[in-house]
């Protein structure tokens, strides 16, 4: 009690509650990622109880909205060079071109496990990926199916077996993607982004809180999927590996994969505009989260803010020793928080983005701001 009047009749009472701020947001940054986010690095899938015994056969889905001869000739040859004994790959081609389907299925001759449906593709009555999927699962000759897109591709020949193996310790399987790899700051970055914000999904899924898989890496049986009557949200074109799985994912049905040769990655086919706009559009599904994800997503970019803005503000106004402490503080925040993103991005296979992080960890909270205004306007592409 002496030690707080001596602080308080130094710096006062806006003194005193400035750096009660600063410890009790320091308090959350690290409960984040030290005890939330940690959680990864050090998880062990094979401690979850086993609900087969052995890796089952698996079904690759793969739906398909154009004649995409760079998919056939570069990641589709990919998936068929898996190291795994019993798959097929399901390919569901939307489209009108008769010819390339011809060629799909000549495929077959060279590459027996793979199987090819064809939706006739009208103007008047868009299809979906929901229901392009569900031509696949139905189509599917497996119970065990993993599903992927044409955008993205295994990084080994490893991938579909570790993944099926997460079959053995439950009926959903979560994967990691990344995006694809290129030079300059602008790639840094959106690696970052994306491997950030797989993160908190994983972590929760390990706490035993899941909501959500990853899009282009993402397995569950057909018995979950039946038992849910296939898809909701039918008046939407996404929801599939969010929505979905939030109606289906338990504490105990959920099984991650986190290892570097299990990772995909997905192809970048544009600049920063391309990446907001793929960022606006499936994030229009956040709206529909439960409040308790919202706060666990939101409060880590906001304890973020609030943290440096209170930083700032003690550096720029408050005498020279408790500007050292709050230097110290910062300090303290970055030096935990690169050796926990370190150590994510060693298992998730992301080497070399810690000056991704860093520019991620400054100017994240500013494209959040302009992703949620960006929100706030309809994207009629998402409805149907």
């Amino acid at each position: 009690m002496q030690l707080f009047d001596t602080f308080l009749s130094c710096y006062g009472w806006e003194g005193a509650a400035l750096a009660g701020i600063l410890l009790l947001l320091l308090c959350v940054q690290l409960y984040y990622y030290i005890f939330s986010f940690g959680r990864i690095s050090g998880y062990k899938n094979n401690r979850r109880t086993p609900v087969r015994e052995k890796e089952p056969p698996v079904s690759v889905i793969v739906p398909m909205f154009a004649e995409e001869y760079t998919f056939v000739e570069e990641r589709l040859p990919l998936l068929l060079a898996q190291n795994y004994p019993a798959y097929e790959v399901i390919i569901i081609y939307v489209g009108q071109d008769n010819d390339f389907y011809e060629d799909l299925l000549r495929l077959k001759k060279s590459f027996p496990q793979i199987y090819t449906s064809k939706i006739l593709l009208d103007p008047r009555f868009p299809i979906s990926r929901k229901m392009a999927l569900n031509v696949g699962i139905k189509s599917a000759h497996y119970e065990c199916m993993i599903f992927t897109s044409t955008d993205a591709y295994p990084t080994s020949d490893r991938w579909l077996s570790f993944m099926a193996k997460g079959f053995l310790r439950g009926d959903i399987v979560v994967g990691y993607c990344g995006m694809e790899r290129e030079k300059g700051l602008k790639n840094s970055f959106m690696r970052t982004w994306r491997m950030m914000h797989a993160v908190p999904p994983i972590a929760r899924a390990i706490a035993a809180r899941p909501y959500r898989g990853t899009l282009h890496n993402l397995g569950f049986t057909k018995t979950i999927y039946f038992a849910a009557n296939g898809f909701g949200h039918l008046n939407m074109n996404i929801g599939e590996d969010d929505l979905f799985m939030q109606q289906v994912m338990t504490p105990d049905n959920v099984s991650i994969v986190l290892t570097p040769r299990a990772t995909m990655r997905e192809k970048i086919w544009g600049g920063l505009g391309w990446w907001f706009d793929r960022l606006r559009y499936f994030g229009s599904a956040e709206q529909f989260y439960p409040q308790d994800i919202k706060n666990y997503l939101h409060w880590e970019v906001g304890s973020r803010v609030l943290f440096f803005v209170s930083a700032i503000c003690a550096l720029a106004v408050m005498p020279f020793e408790f500007k050292i402490a709050a230097a110290v503080l910062l300090l303290l925040r970055f030096a935990t928080v690169l050796v926990e993103v370190r150590r994510i991005a060693k298992r998730l296979g992301e080497p070399g983005l810690l000056l991704g992080y860093f520019l991620y960890d400054l100017f994240s909270p500013c494209c959040s701001f302009l992703l949620a205004l960006a929100l706030l306007r309809k994207d009629v592409r998402v409805w149907r």
